[in-house]
């Protein structure tokens, strides 16, 4: 793993200043994901440990970025925020006698959103690493890392390790930004055309302009390639999986006790097997922890 090269959606300094906390316009109540896992049951102990001031309303207010299939995204039928890293938060909020409340936000805008109250918590595929963990506290849930995926068949020929050259989607704000601003370096230095990064506002796009021939390949979070795999039918990973990282729920630093009670209930819920099925169910499994902890960035 390159040092500082971390995954999904870096946040330069200034997306970190406490402005522009502009949410878009969908936000949904999260209890009608339409998953087929049991719902989780309150834990006395574990609702215990919630602060008062999230008590009183008796419901989690989060931050999300909805555009990012399988993790999160919007349900063309019922408008409900969905996906499996939804299907998880709200188990866990489930065990602490909370409903949730989902706000369809900027990416950028979560973590300052989540700095300044206006979220409680931001639920949004968010690498925990030590830049973020200055501004806000992480819980880790999974594990994840960048691939690449082109149309079946590899038409373009396109090699992660050479794509000099070659157009690469990705997402707005996400590290694999960064990550093929450093290969595109790589490239000029030893005289080759650089790599041509194709940056679209929402990762849905990134994967119809692939699907349409309008990229030579993409580069995202690995379950978020392998989800887009899944579903189109079109495409195929190549390649290996790099930079895996630990995703974690996104609080302030003054969040009491509710991040620790979050941690808890997670590790309830890994005890108890839902877990396991929620990531089954999806087919993420391969990214699954046993050892959540708050802070756990390594880089």
């Amino acid at each position: 793993m390159t040092t500082g090269s971390l995954r999904r959606r870096a946040l330069t300094a200034s997306a970190l200043a406490l402005t522009g906390v502009l949410a878009l316009s969908a936000c949904g109540d999260g209890d009608d994901s339409g998953s087929s896992v049991p719902k989780a049951s309150a834990d006395a102990k574990l609702a215990a440990m919630v602060p008062a001031s999230i008590k009183s309303d008796g419901k989690i207010s989060i931050g999300t970025d909805a555009s990012y299939p399988p993790n999160e995204s919007v349900d063309p039928g019922s408008q409900k925020i969905v996906g499996w890293d939804v299907d998880l938060f709200d188990a866990i909020a489930a065990k602490l006698g909370l409903k949730t409340e989902y706000h369809n936000a900027g990416f950028d805008t979560i973590i300052p959103g989540v700095q300044s109250g206006k979220y409680e918590a931001g639920v949004s595929s968010f690498t925990d690493n030590k830049e973020r963990e200055k501004v806000v506290d992480f819980v880790s849930y999974y594990t994840a890392g960048t691939a690449w995926a082109t149309l079946k068949g590899n038409p373009k020929g396109v090699n992660p390790d050479d794509a000099c050259g070659k157009s690469i989607g990705v997402q707005q704000g996400t590290v694999q930004v960064d990550d093929l601003k450093a290969r595109s370096k790589k490239c000029a230095d030893a005289g080759k055309p650089p790599v041509k990064p194709v940056v679209r506002k929402q990762q849905t796009e990134v994967n119809n302009d692939l699907v349409a021939g309008k990229v030579d390949a993409m580069a995202a979070d690995s379950p978020i390639v392998g989800g887009a795999v899944k579903k189109t039918g079109k495409l195929e990973i190549i390649g290996q999986v790099y930079d895996t990282a630990p995703y974690g729920y996104a609080f302030g630093k003054s969040s009491g006790q509710l991040r620790d009670a979050v941690l808890a209930a997670l590790k309830a819920l890994m005890a108890d097997g839902t877990y396991k099925k929620i990531l089954e169910e999806n087919g993420v499994e391969s990214g699954a922890i046993t050892d959540p902890a708050v802070n756990a960035a390594q880089s």
